[in-house]
């Protein structure tokens, strides 16, 4: 198997990349707006591009869009910028916002009530990395695009 290296925007050569960005307005709106992005995105990756996505990858994909927005709107003051990227068989959600506190998750407390956003897009997501950027933090979660046959999500071994 060959190596290929990887350009700064994570696309091997050859590899085609659909990607999506946007700075997010801070006024109440920005949660809905990021969740309808996201629809849009993955539909026109799916009819304009060929793809398939499941609606099981829209649902996800518009959950943790919806939980990584909302963490940036509560917790970092300033812009938020929502990027979604689809490369290989996965939609990567990237949220960046100015507070460069890394999110821990918290430890499982049923008596809790929120705070279990980062919680839920860790279950769901195939890979979750959060890190720090001169200014501020990204937030990247990758969600796979199909299910296999048999029901399980690509990329994650049946559980």
């Amino acid at each position: 198997m060959e190596s290929l290296p990887v350009g700064e925007d994570g696309v091997t050569p050859g590899e085609r990349a659909v990607r999506t960005t946007v700075a997010l307005d801070r006024d109440g709106t920005d949660i809905a707006q990021a969740r309808h992005l996201a629809v849009d995105f993955l539909t026109r990756v799916r009819t304009e591009h060929g793809l398939p996505v499941s609606q099981r990858a829209m649902d996800l994909t518009q959950l943790v869009v919806s939980e990584l927005v909302t963490n940036a709107r509560k917790y970092a003051p300033g812009p938020v910028l929502l990027d979604l990227r689809v490369t290989g068989d996965t939609v990567e959600v990237m949220v960046w916002d100015s507070d460069p506190e890394l999110p821990m998750a918290r430890a499982a407390d049923a008596d809790r009530v929120g705070q279990h956003g980062l919680e839920i897009v860790m279950a769901v997501a195939q890979g979750f990395e959060a890190q720090r950027e001169p200014v501020g933090k990204r937030i990247t979660a990758r969600i796979a695009l199909i299910d296999d046959p048999g029901g399980a999500v690509s990329g994650r071994p049946p559980q």
